[in-house]
């Protein structure tokens, strides 16, 4: 199971946009375990991460997790932590994920 953790108020239309958005991201059967194909090579993960550190998002230190926090001048900061349960870790998914928050958070 993927989760997205919203902590604090997050303005309504961000939230709204990531959630319609999430289920293009989220696996079509949830008792099927995450194919090997979700998985990072060490190569990806390394050129995907050194892309995503550059917009802001950093690794989290006590498990294999994505954070960033988003500051708007009109509303709330909005922290979010990205990371799939069902394959342990960041999976492919999550890299779509951050890249597309940070797609709708410049139109913000």
């Amino acid at each position: 199971m993927r989760q997205l953790m919203f902590i604090r108020n997050c303005n309504s239309l961000l939230q709204s946009t990531l959630l319609k958005h999430c289920n293009t991201l989220l696996p079509r059967h949830s008792s099927k375990m995450a194919s090997d194909s979700q998985w990072l090579s060490p190569g990806e993960r390394e050129q995907l991460l050194l892309e995503l550190k550059a917009t802001g998002w950093v690794e989290v230190e006590d498990r294999d997790a994505l954070y960033k926090e988003l500051n708007f001048k009109t509303f709330n900061q909005v922290q979010i932590t990205l990371t799939s349960h069902d394959c342990g870790g960041l999976s492919k998914k999550d890299i779509k994920m951050a890249k597309f928050i940070d797609k709708v958070a410049l139109t913000m």
